[in-house]
């Protein structure tokens, strides 16, 4: 099911989310508004994605994405959580986000442990890299997409 909606394009703002992904995982995520995770296709399934994703007008980086309810913390609403496998320098709230998201690595589940959760987040990570290598992923990485018409840009 996961994989007919595929790839899928989404671009919009980065809010603030619930500052777990960095501060407990160490693992930095970027959090659509909720204007954006509605306006994914209802049935796609939850779980763990990867593809590209750039912010603003700048370089394209592999992503792991997870759409979800995120079990460990029990959230009550969807969110769509995006991490940029790469170092940022500062935060880019208010920013747009643009991101394909190119395959499907595995449903969402539970964890008995924080530690449990992060060693799955990297290996989802190594996974997202090996796939985003195949030339079937690789070509989306220079879709046009990305590139932001000018006057699109904020905060720049």
């Amino acid at each position: 099911g996961a994989m007919r909606h595929l790839p899928y394009f989404c671009r919009g703002e980065v809010v603030k989310g619930f500052g777990r992904g960095s501060q407990e995982l160490g693992i930095p995520t970027a959090n659509f508004s909720e204007q954006v995770v509605e306006s994914f296709p209802s049935d796609v399934p939850t779980g763990i994605y990867y593809g590209w994703a750039c912010v603003g007008n700048g370089d394209v980086h592999k992503m792991v994405l997870s759409i979800g309810w995120n079990p460990f913390y029990k959230n009550t609403k969807k969110s769509v959580e995006t991490h940029i496998i790469h170092t940022f320098k500062e935060d880019f709230y208010g920013e747009i986000l643009s991101i394909v998201i190119t395959g499907y690595i595995r449903p969402e589940k539970n964890f008995d442990s924080v530690d449990a959760l992060i060693s799955a987040i990297q290996e989802d990570i190594e996974e997202a890299k090996r796939q985003l290598d195949l030339p079937e992923h690789l070509k989306l990485k220079e879709d046009n997409f990305f590139h932001l018409p000018e006057g699109k840009i904020t905060n720049n």
